[in-house]
């Protein structure tokens, strides 16, 4: 399997090289040159194979020139160490549960299995691994690589713009990884990262790749919980499936729809969102126009120029009808997004957090769910992550789970930077 750059199709890499690159010379994403269709056999018995099953199924058509399937089910059995418990919320409404790894949330499956690939792929040059997050990725990538040989890693994060108990994830552990404040938003930590990759002279001394869901090892991985799901749905006896899945940069939903795309049985997706509606405005006008983005109380959304969006329209041909026959598009403001947190707290007994309250909002209005199709919505971090939020919105005091406990109570070890890529670029020569 070769994968080529969005912006040229004639520049390709096999998976090891395009994990170890992140991001193409020419600014462009990778992409798979096909998408593998799995046998209907493994298909329509999907709800007889475990987790580790699946997930080499699903990732050894990507892998296989540069990763052997002894090391890949290796891979795979460290990344899914942890259930994806499915989770009736209302009638025929289900909360796939992605919280349940190290840093709870969904970040963990694609950081765990990006770190074991590149410590199976790694050459004798140290790797730096450079990552802008808007809260949950910093987390899991942080704990994802912590303590791997030969690797380090530098995460990049908007001062002041992600939760206390993010923040915390992100910047107490030391060794390996460093945490960078940097006076601006999501979109100037991305946009940081993604000059340093296009830097030619930094690029011939440091072997720099990236572990934001640009990265195949990444971005591909998080479609395994979709088969998951899927296969827990039929064992339930459900037909069909709808998923709506929070999104800010889009890795998570297009990772869904490559699995769509390799044969997984799926009625519709919705791409849930707060007031950074990029995508869907796009699917209303067709028309995309990448906006500055607004502060939200479900952060991880604040994204106002998704990244994986190429990867969107490069699935589909860029054919907008195409897409909009796939993907339908959702959004909530702050205020609807508590309401929607109260009201399935007080009638389901529930607790959401602000980014899947959006999801499964968005599920209710559709009303695609039904006696033989289940609607799914992906929570993609534990609520306790963003406990001011659920307070507020719940009038309660909710109690944090004791990993989280541990973690609030370190020293923070980051370093200050202006929105500069000059300062950016003298940190990681000086350092690395």
């Amino acid at each position: 399997m070769k994968f080529y750059s969005t912006n040229n199709r004639s520049h390709s890499l096999g998976f090891g090289a395009a994990v170890e690159k992140g991001l193409a010379a020419d600014n462009g994403l990778y992409f798979p040159e096909t998408i593998p269709t799995l046998s209907s056999e493994f298909i329509n018995n999907l709800h007889t194979f475990c987790k580790e099953e699946i997930g080499v199924e699903v990732m050894r058509h990507f892998t296989s020139e540069d990763i052997s399937d002894e090391e890949l089910k290796r891979i795979v059995r460290e990344t899914l160490d942890f259930d994806f418990p499915l989770k009736e919320v209302s009638k025929d409404v289900f909360s796939l549960e992605l919280f349940h790894g190290p840093t709870m949330a969904f970040k963990d499956v694609g950081a765990r299995f990006m770190s074991r690939s590149l410590r199976a792929l790694a050459e004798e040059r140290e790797s730096v691994v450079l990552v802008a997050t808007s809260g949950d990725t910093g987390s899991a990538v942080a704990n994802g690589f912590y303590k791997i040989p030969g690797i380090k890693v530098v995460l990049l994060y908007p001062s002041g713009k992600i939760s206390h108990i993010q923040e915390m994830q992100l910047t107490t552990l030391g060794e390996n990884i460093t945490a960078i404040e940097v006076d601006g938003v999501f979109d100037d930590c991305q946009a940081l990262v993604k000059q340093a990759f296009l830097d030619e002279e930094l690029n011939k001394k440091l072997a720099l790749t990236s572990a934001n869901s640009i990265n195949i090892a990444r971005w591909l991985p998080q479609s395994i919980y979709y088969f998951l799901a899927v296969a827990e749905a039929r064992r339930q006896g459900f037909e069909e499936v709808v998923f709506s899945v929070p999104s800010g940069n889009f890795g998570n939903i297009t990772a869904g729809m490559i699995g769509a795309k390799m044969g997984l049985p799926i009625k519709k997706f919705i791409a849930a969102t707060n007031m950074n509606k990029i995508v869907p405005d796009y699917l209303t006008s067709g028309v995309y126009s990448p906006v500055a983005s607004v502060p939200t109380i479900s952060n991880a959304m604040d994204v106002g120029a998704p990244s994986n969006f190429v990867r969107l329209t490069e699935m589909y041909g860029n054919s907008h009808e195409g897409i909009t026959h796939d993907l339908e598009g959702y959004y909530l403001t702050d205020e609807q997004t508590k309401q929607v947190m109260k009201r399935c707290y007080e009638e389901n007994e529930y607790i959401l957090d602000p980014h899947g309250a959006i999801a499964y909002d968005a599920l209710l209005k559709s009303g695609l769910a039904n006696d033989k199709t289940c609607g799914i919505f992906l929570e993609t971090a534990h609520p306790a992550k963003f406990k001011d939020v659920v307070d507020d919105a719940l009038g309660i005091k909710f109690p944090l789970p004791e990993k989280l406990k541990e973690i609030v109570s370190k020293k923070k070890i980051a370093t200050k930077m202006k929105n500069s890529y000059a300062d950016f670029e003298d940190f990681l020569r000086s350092n690395y």
